[in-house]
Formats: C-alpha cells, sequence, structure tokens
C-alpha cells in the first residue's frame, strides 16, 4: 500500500529533475532501501518553454504542466514537487485542476530565507528570464520584507545563455564564470545573500567562492517534500 508518495514533475530540464531527487535521497535518514521515500518520478521534456513563453509570447506549457500533474495525481502521488521555477509562475492554474497540493518552491525559498538568514534585507536573484519578468520571487520576498536585486540588462542575457549551454550538458567553466561574475555584481550593488532561483544555476555554481551565503531553491523544494513525507508538515 502506498504511503506519502512525493510526485517530481520534472523535465524541465532532466538534470535538474535528477538533481532534485539526489537531494531527496541525501536529506532522507536512511540506513538502507526499506528506509528510503516513494517517489513517483514524471520527466516530460516536451512541455514547453517557460521562458520563451513567458518573455517572447511562445507556446504556453500550462496545458503540458496540468496534463502531467493530473497523470502524478492519478498514479498515486501526494503532493507534487516541481523542479523548475519559472514553471512556478503557472502554479495557480495548475493547481486548480488537480486535487493534491502543489509545493511551492518560491515560497519554500523565501521561507527557508527568514529563518536561516533573517537579518538579510537585500538579496540578488540569478535566474532566468522568464523568472525575473514574471516576478514570482520579487512578489514572495517582498511579502517577508526582502528587497531584490536582479542582474543588469547584458549580464540578464548571458545569465540565461549560460542556463540554456547549462541544459545542453556544458557545465563547464564558462557557465560557472557567467553565474559567479553576475552573483559578484549583485553582492557589489548591496546583496547581502543571493538566491539561486533556476535549477539549473546550482548544476555549475560554487557557493563557496561566494563572500555571503546563498540559497539553493533545488535543495529548499527537496527537503519541503521530505519534510511532507515523513509527516513533519501537512
Amino acid at each position: 500500500m502506498l504511503g506519502r508518495v512525493i510526485g517530481i514533475l520534472g523535465g524541465m530540464g532532466p538534470e535538474a529533475t535528477l538533481d532534485l531527487y539526489r537531494y531527496i535521497i541525501s536529506l532522507t535518514p536512511a540506513d538502507k532501501d526499506q528506509d528510503h521515500l516513494e517517489v513517483l518520478i514524471y520527466s516530460n521534456p516536451r512541455i514547453p518553454d517557460r521562458t520563451k513563453a513567458i518573455v517572447d509570447g511562445e507556446e504556453s506549457p500550462l496545458p503540458s504542466l496540468i496534463e502531467s500533474a493530473k497523470l502524478l495525481e492519478k498514479a498515486g502521488a501526494g503532493i507534487i514537487a516541481m523542479p523548475c521555477n519559472t514553471a512556478h509562475h503557472f502554479l495557480p492554474e495548475i493547481q486548480k485542476e488537480i486535487r493534491i497540493p502543489i509545493l511551492n518552491m518560491i515560497s519554500e525559498t523565501c521561507r527557508e530565507l527568514r529563518v536561516r538568514l533573517p537579518d538579510k534585507k537585500t538579496v540578488g536573484l540569478l535566474a532566468s528570464s522568464g523568472t525575473v519578468r514574471s516576478g514570482v520571487y520579487h512578489r514572495g520576498l517582498s511579502e517577508v520584507g526582502v528587497r531584490i536585486l536582479v542582474p543588469d540588462g547584458g549580464d540578464q542575457q548571458r545569465i540565461q545563455s549560460a542556463i540554456s549551454n547549462v541544459k545542453a550538458g556544458a557545465r563547464d567553466q564558462s557557465a560557472r564564470k557567467v553565474f559567479e561574475s553576475a552573483a559578484f555584481r549583485l553582492v557589489e550593488a548591496g546583496a547581502t545573500a543571493i538566491v539561486l532561483g533556476c535549477t539549473e544555476v546550482p548544476l555549475a555554481f560554487d557557493p563557496d567562492r561566494l563572500a555571503c551565503p546563498s540559497l539553493n531553491s533545488t535543495k529548499i523544494l527537496a527537503r519541503a517534500a521530505v519534510d511532507w513525507a515523513m509527516g513533519k508538515r501537512g
């Protein structure tokens, strides 16, 4: 009989989906196979590009996101974790179509900032252009009294290109340099913490290179999913 089953709505991109599952495994207290959590993963790489939909008005991913969420619900998932920050722009519409809850990666990250770093009142955001344009982090952070800084136009274009390169498998020094340089400039502009607000960014980013703390939204989402599955939250 199924217990508290985590459903992962993935494929945006596949490496980010894998990264979330790795964190779920590592954050689960387990001594043997049977101690681990039940997880359903639906990696749907055919979901249309979220940033292109938000920024350029191209095909909406919403129908595919709803279809994927319904599939997980029907398969037995009790909650959904969606490892794509940009897709959270569509979360309210997806939630209307299913009965099980969707963990809100943005809200969880903002909550983590408030609890773990309550003194940080200005943070920088490394994210896709779609996430920046959607304003999901701007709204979430403003609700907890935090000012958000985003890269300038040139840096944001380079970040978006680096994200695309990471999706294509290029987790190399070039991508790391882009993310790192943008983070340094946000710190110079006054950021006292950096939100890694794209699930591709942590795949090519060394937080130890920063002189301030960073928040990995993928790891934060994984912790929320594990807590739910272990009955630590409703």
